[in-house]
């Protein structure tokens, strides 16, 4: 077992590189839930140029990252240009969109509460 690591152990009690945790697979986009719990959970997302996420609503808050890249996000009908380092919050119960400018890579943070 590497040094420092214990059974069970979650591999993100470790340092990590949130942006190396999901990779980019062309024409698609790629999900990867790093936490679940009953108060939110934390999802990375990498996106090739052109994908989206269709227009929906969430019944909970969530705070996007954008990790890499540029993305068009549309909350309510506005349009949002983010690029690496923007951090954007998603209402509860509004509608919005994400669509991939350049290829880029996100952390979505849903609070259930």
């Amino acid at each position: 077992m590497p040094e420092g690591k214990q059974s069970g152990e979650n591999p993100l009690a470790n340092p990590a590189r949130l942006a190396e945790l999901v990779a980019y697979q062309e024409g698609a986009v790629v999900s990867r839930t790093v936490l679940n719990r009953p108060a939110g959970t934390v999802t990375l997302f990498a996106f090739t140029a052109g994908q989206s996420l269709s227009e929906h609503t969430a019944p909970f808050d969530a705070l996007v990252l954008v990790l890499e890249g540029e993305a068009e996000v549309v909350i309510g009908g506005r349009p949002h240009r983010l690029r690496a380092g923007d951090i954007i919050l998603l209402p509860a119960s509004i509608p919005h969109a994400v669509k991939a400018v350049t290829r880029f890579k996100m952390l979505l943070i849903m609070i259930r509460s």
